[in-house]
């Protein structure tokens, strides 16, 4: 994503390889002989890994060390008790990285209670070798990993994740629709998928920025630093006053990812703050857009109009471009 204009990022990571980032681990290892990708498919299981503990809390990690780490291998630890796992969901998980020489505890989300919410569960967002690991598991399992990173240190680990939560991904904002919009500023409509239309009502855009919610999810609240997934719309006002689109996820068929500090300054300030399931309205003045520099289908020194629904908040993770 440029640092101006909100895209669609690339695929996420696959699920181990995005907890060994969030970690600050280097990311899994390729180029190993006995390595295979994190797309491709693997029977490998791991033998001699155990965990012991309550179903849903931290696992204590056992295996003789030093341990031969095959990359991708896995081993389901603990089964869980919670629903199965369902397949586009959003899963967040909580992990130990462990020391595959000695054994020790390299880093850990559980003492912080921070878990990792960047998965979705398919092949695309997990990668085909763990979603084929995790797609029949539910939640409260504890899965092992093995993973060769190729650094200065020539470190391999154990990567162990328990699946902690779920959540189903939502199409469109969802909450309570906001009824003391200012009735001076464009009208929005939606159609039957929820994809919004504007009508800029005579609207005279000033200098300030203007976030206007058009409806108020209950979700968590988006901070400036955080990864969003979200559907939106942008429009210019033409040389007759008219709306002119340049852009629209719905158009495409597919929301989109991306980080608050990866987009105009207007999304960064608009946005934050708001919750998931939230439709807002954004009216961005050239300041906090793209000021004097022309875009495709976007004149230099104009105003934006925005309408966004955002759909989930990943945090502050790194993703794949």
């Amino acid at each position: 994503m440029s640092n101006k204009h909100p895209r669609t990022f690339g695929r996420m990571l696959a699920a181990a390889c995005a907890i060994a980032l969030s970690f600050g681990l280097v990311a899994c290892g390729s180029g190993s002989d006995n390595s295979k990708s994190a797309d491709s498919s693997s029977d490998t299981q791991m033998a001699g890994v155990k965990a012991t503990g309550t179903l849903g809390k931290k696992p204590k990690i056992t295996f003789h060390t030093p341990m031969t780490v095959v990359n991708n291998s896995y081993a389901v630890l603990q089964k869980g008790n919670g629903a199965a796992i369902k397949k586009d969901n959003h899963v967040c998980i909580q992990g130990i990285a462990l020391n595959a020489k000695d054994g020790s505890e390299m880093i850990s989300t559980w003492e912080k209670n921070t878990p990792d919410c960047s998965m979705v569960m398919n092949e695309d967002g997990a990668g085909k070798t763990y979603y084929n690991v995790l797609k029949d598991q539910k939640i409260n399992s504890t899965i092992a990993f093995g993973v060769n990173d190729h650094n200065k240190a020539s470190t391999s680990y154990i990567m162990a994740i328990t699946l902690v939560s779920q959540s189903k991904p939502l199409t469109k904002a969802k909450g309570t629709k906001v009824t003391d919009v200012p009735a001076d500023l464009p009208k929005v409509t939606l159609d039957k998928k929820g994809a919004p239309s504007i009508d800029f009502n005579g609207y005279k855009p000033g200098n300030d920025l203007v976030v206007q919610p058009l409806i108020r999810g209950t979700g968590k609240k988006v901070a400036e630093t955080d990864t969003i997934d979200a559907h939106y719309t942008g429009w210019v006002m033409d040389k007759d006053g008219k709306p002119s689109k340049f852009d629209s996820s719905w158009d495409r068929g597919k929301s989109s990812q991306f980080s608050l500090q990866q987009v105009v300054d207007g999304w960064k300030k608009g946005l934050a703050g708001q919750t998931v399931g939230s439709q807002v309205l954004l009216v961005v003045p050239p300041d906090l857009g793209y000021g004097k520099t022309a875009q495709a289908k976007i004149p230099a020194n104009s105003t934006l109009y925005f309408v966004v629904d955002i759909l989930y908040d990943y945090g502050a993770t790194q993703t794949a471009q």
